[in-house]
């Protein structure tokens, strides 16, 4: 058996192990489904409710990926031009950080009073948690180019488009994707944080009415499905990296079980 399979196995074995402790532990403490459902039967729910689920994940996937691809957009122009710009980096940046440190919760309200409850606030709250971790990432794959390789592309003649077309942009592609894994988690808590306030669809809304019905099955079950749907898109965006920048992608066969 290949290390790659066995580490992979191992893996799977300890992820079965995690929930088979945590199914034992509900059973043998006697744990009250109002405090903490048991796998099962938050998998039971999933299967009993999934065509009443369905409808509400398409809707919080909907939201979040528009969030996000506009995040995406927002976060490479906004970290080029600070990568680039000394003065973006003295004015924009600091403001960048500011909005960044303000929790997304009080933004909502705000966003509920300029457009209204439904999909727009949801949009718009993804897009606001996603584009900084991209806007970092961008500025930092830009300030790794190096000085005297700037200096040798000009006095061949390059122009600054040139240079940030043709090698800063390549070599910030590691830090990109590395930012997209981490964004495409921040869209989904920004665009379930707006369903819960501002929305009668998505999975938000129904964790929440589930919550007020002390319904925690169904909770859980909306738990289960946003991290399956972050996972899933996670791990897509590594498939793309490692086609990508396979070149910047370091072995991990010498990692040790």
């Amino acid at each position: 058996m290949s290390y790659e399979l066995r580490r992979r196995l191992w893996a799977a074995i300890l992820i079965l192990g995690f929930f088979a402790t945590w199914e034992f532990l509900c059973l043998a403490l006697q744990v009250s489904d109002l405090v903490l459902p048991r796998p099962t039967q938050v998998f039971a729910t999933l299967v009993s409710r999934l065509g009443i689920l369905w409808p509400h994940v398409l809707q919080t996937l909907w939201t979040t990926m528009i969030g996000f691809a506009l995040g995406v957009t927002v976060g490479v122009v906004i970290g080029a031009a600070v990568g680039v710009s000394r003065t973006a980096y003295d004015t924009v940046y600091p403001l960048l950080i500011g909005f960044s440190s303000i929790p997304k919760v009080a933004v909502v309200p705000i966003f509920v009073l300029w457009f209204g409850s439904g999909a727009t606030p949801a949009i718009l709250t993804a897009l606001a948690m996603c584009f900084f971790p991209i806007v970092v990432n961008i500025a930092t794959g830009l300030a790794t180019t190096e000085p005297e390789l700037e200096d040798v592309l000009k006095s061949l003649g390059a122009s600054k488009l040139d240079i940030l077309w043709n090698v800063g942009l390549p070599r910030t592609m590691p830090f990109f994707f590395a930012s997209l894994k981490i964004a495409v988690t921040f869209a989904f808590v920004g665009s379930v944080l707006s369903e819960t306030v501002a929305s009668n669809k998505g999975i938000g809304n129904v964790m929440m009415t589930a919550s007020s019905n002390f319904d925690v099955p169904l909770v859980f079950a909306g738990l289960f499905l946003l991290a399956a749907l972050g996972i899933l898109l996670y791990v897509a965006f590594s498939l793309v990296e490692a086609r990508v920048t396979g070149w910047a992608t370091r072995r991990q066969g010498f990692a040790s079980a």
